[in-house]
């Protein structure tokens, strides 16, 4: 009989939270690796439109959960909870955001015996999400075994240890959990004939899906846990990544975001005969780009090639217009890249309002980062500005640099709400913040 195993993403608990093309990625991607050697079923609090299988996700109160701008992006459903006490400086209201807990209680109950519970985790901070479904498990499901992986697991692993899961999985190896369920490996690659790529048929309505043309980044900016949660680059094959593309429009994902974090280097390899595919076979699909792009390899004839496949929002990694900070960082882009990517975009036919340039606010060395020159300079060129609040993640040289302001072996305080308003002061956080806001409204 085969396993059965149940796949968790969990509630957040924060001070924000925006469905931004969210969806745990890794988890499914590791369902799908289990779909031919177990009983697999899928929660994802965070799915805002029906969960798989009964009961339904009537977890989202009011219309949170069916709300969305017209590329899939919207508000997640919340509740104020209380503020743990290291957020007590921060002026800020606390919510916990996805399905209410009963919601959850009530489909262990419905569903269970469960042999093999796996936990996905991605920020540090939202750790209070995932052990709430560890001591639901362990009260309705007591004798399946519980499983932690994902960026909080491999950045934090003692601290996911305390939790209580049977196993936590550091990094992408999945020797651990193979030998866990008694078999040799967990393939990649599915056997001739096998359904391959990640659990979507998990969600009974698909609005939203993501991919992974590649894997890790090869460049190591300062700041970025990249090197320590997907060592080195290398790119998938072209067939598996047009096989994911096909299922995801099957199943009715009209946006697809990509999550890679070196989507353009070296598009020769992979994302131009990608999107050659794309355009051959006239599909008709709304690409995005959260992780942030590298805005100098955007040549003329990239853009073109990016806007006639459908890419539709371009969030370009900038962070500064100082060289200064620049060199300190990892040299990632220059102003100088930044307004060439930006002239190529707009003259490939992208729409301005619908390119962003990422500037981190909160940074240790914001004395050298210059983040209002950099603001204004974005919004001169015409296109809007994100702030990407700083997270201090240990074990980056960034991160450790702030261990003189916060203890680092508390995950909360990784928190990047928190963080910038602990280092700038709440007030000059919330004027750069004011300052994006007032720009933007002028693109």
């Amino acid at each position: 009989m085969k396993p059965r195993i149940l796949l968790v993403n969990p509630p957040v608990y924060d001070f924000t939270a925006y469905d931004f093309w969210i969806k745990p990625y890794g988890l499914l991607s590791v369902g799908g690796m289990l779909r031919d050697q177990a009983d697999l079923s899928l929660f994802d609090y965070l799915d805002r439109s029906t969960l798989a299988g009964p009961p339904s996700h009537e977890a989202a109160s009011g219309d949170a959960k069916i709300r969305r701008d017209r590329f899939g992006r919207g508000k997640y459903a919340s509740k104020r909870v209380q503020k743990p006490d290291v957020f007590s400086e921060i002026p800020r209201y606390f919510r916990r955001f996805g399905a209410d807990r009963a919601v959850f209680q009530r489909f262990l109950d419905a569903k269970k015996p469960f042999d093999l519970v796996l936990i996905q985790t991605v920020m540090t901070y939202w750790y209070p999400g995932v052990a709430e479904v560890i001591e639901d498990v362990r009260r309705i499901c007591p004798g399946a075994k519980i499983v932690l992986g994902g960026v909080y697991a491999t950045l934090c692993p003692d601290h996911a240890r305390s939790l209580g899961a049977d196993l936590v999985i550091e990094g992408s190896d999945l020797a651990p959990l193979a030998s866990l369920l008694g078999t040799e490996e967990l393939r990649r690659q599915p056997s001739a004939g096998a359904r391959q790529g990640p659990y979507w048929e998990g969600y009974e309505r698909l609005d939203v899906g993501v991919m992974k043309l590649t894997r890790g980044c090869p460049f190591a900016c300062s700041y970025c846990s990249v090197p320590q949660t997907e060592p080195g680059f290398s790119t998938k094959p072209l067939a598996e990544c047009i096989a994911d593309l096909h299922v995801l429009c099957e199943r009715g994902a009209a946006n697809i975001a990509f999550y890679d974090d070196a989507l353009l280097h070296e598009p020769e390899r992979l994302l131009d005969p990608f999107l050659g595919h794309v355009i051959d076979e006239q599909i008709t699909v709304n690409f995005h780009t959260p992780n942030g792009l590298h805005a100098r390899f955007i040549t003329a004839d990239l853009a073109r090639l990016m806007v006639r496949g459908g890419f539709k929002t371009f969030y370009l990694g900038f962070e500064s217009c100082s060289e200064a900070f620049q060199r300190q960082t990892g040299s990632k882009v220059l102003s100088g890249h930044l307004a060439e990517a930006v002239e190529n975009l707009l003259a490939a036919g992208a729409a301005r309002p619908n390119i962003i340039a990422y500037e981190i606010l909160g940074h240790p060395e914001s004395n050298l980062q210059e983040l209002e020159q950099s603001i204004r300079f974005a919004n001169g060129l015409g296109i809007r500005v994100m702030l990407s609040d700083f997270s201090p993640i240990p074990g980056t040289p960034d991160g450790e640099k702030c261990r003189k302001w916060v203890d680092l072996d508390e995950p909360l305080n990784h928190n990047k709400t928190a963080f910038p308003a602990t280092l700038l002061g709440f007030k000059t956080a919330s004027h750069f913040k004011n300052l994006c806001n007032d720009l933007n409204k002028q693109i």
